[in-house]
């Protein structure tokens, strides 16, 4: 069964993209939450019009993105953290505290398109963590756990 994406759905595609999934995940999951519709004949024509004129503003989103990362790729956040004798921290340093640091500096990034190397970073030291800056382009940002 062909549905339309109407926002990005993790593992299946991203938003304004056309599927094929099973026929009890979209009537049971997916058309439910509103998360796409039914792909009809009126539809696929209403959604190749839209392609068509987000296709530019897509090509100027994704170059943006591609500037962005060289000066990610060069940014080393320091994030303060509370800690103990040992070099543990209390706590943990989640993607909100490395948003919120990105935010200082200049980058609104969201908090959900950050993803840590590790699971939790509960230790002073060096890190790296994942960022999506478009479905296409991704980067590395190093960021130092520093004690307050």
């Amino acid at each position: 069964m062909e549905v339309i994406l109407k926002q990005e759905v993790e593992n299946l595609g991203s938003a304004h993209e056309m599927v094929t999934v099973k026929p009890g995940y979209a009537r049971n999951f997916l058309i439910p939450r509103g998360l796409a519709v039914l792909a009809t004949e009126s539809a696929k024509k209403v959604h190749a019009e839209n392609v068509r004129q987000r296709a530019h503003k897509e090509a100027k989103l994704k170059e943006n993105a591609e500037s962005l990362v060289t000066r990610l790729q060069s940014l080393m956040l320091r994030i303060g953290a509370k800690a103990g004798e040992n070099g543990r921290i209390f706590g943990s340093v989640n993607s909100i505290q490395l948003s919120e640091a990105l935010a200082k500096e200049g980058f609104e990034i969201d908090r959900k398109m950050i993803t840590l190397s590790s699971d939790q970073v509960k230790e002073l030291g060096e890190y790296t963590a994942k960022v999506k800056l478009h479905r296409d382009v991704f980067t590395e940002v190093k960021f130092e756990v520093v004690a307050e």
